[in-house]
């Protein structure tokens, strides 16, 4: 079991990797929409995926693979209101054929966003 970390990604918020490899899975922690730079989060839901992709691409690159190795992720909304939004931000940024996905409405987040998504990838992309 390897960690995963990156300065190109928030700090986590608990007392949790920001994603681990174990043999050739590559297992990503919920990562939210905040901008690593700026330490802010977009307000709309589109552009919070969007954010939250990106940081996803960046653990998932950091354990030496690509979001194009991503085979299941879990998308956590605070309002299922969003789901098409959350869609049109997830499709722009995958490619088909697009992972397995659960998306799950919960009361809300750890910070005060809208999305927070977790993958797994496979190291060999295949």
């Amino acid at each position: 079991m390897r960690e995963i970390t990156t300065d190109d990604v928030p700090e986590a918020l608990g007392p949790y990797s920001q994603g681990i490899v174990s043999g050739d899975t590559v297992h990503v922690s919920g990562k939210t929409g905040v901008d690593p730079d700026t330490g802010e989060a977009p307000e709309s839901v589109g552009e919070q995926t969007t954010q939250t992709l990106e940081n996803v691409a960046a653990i998932v690159a950091a354990a030496g693979t690509t979001p194009d190795a991503i085979v299941s992720a879990t998308v956590y909304l605070t309002d299922m209101d969003d789901y098409d939004a959350v869609n049109e931000a997830y499709r722009s940024f995958l490619s088909e054929p697009y992972p397995a996905r659960t998306c799950v409405e919960v009361s809300r987040l750890p910070a005060p966003l809208d999305v927070e998504i977790t993958v797994t990838a496979e190291l060999d992309g295949d």
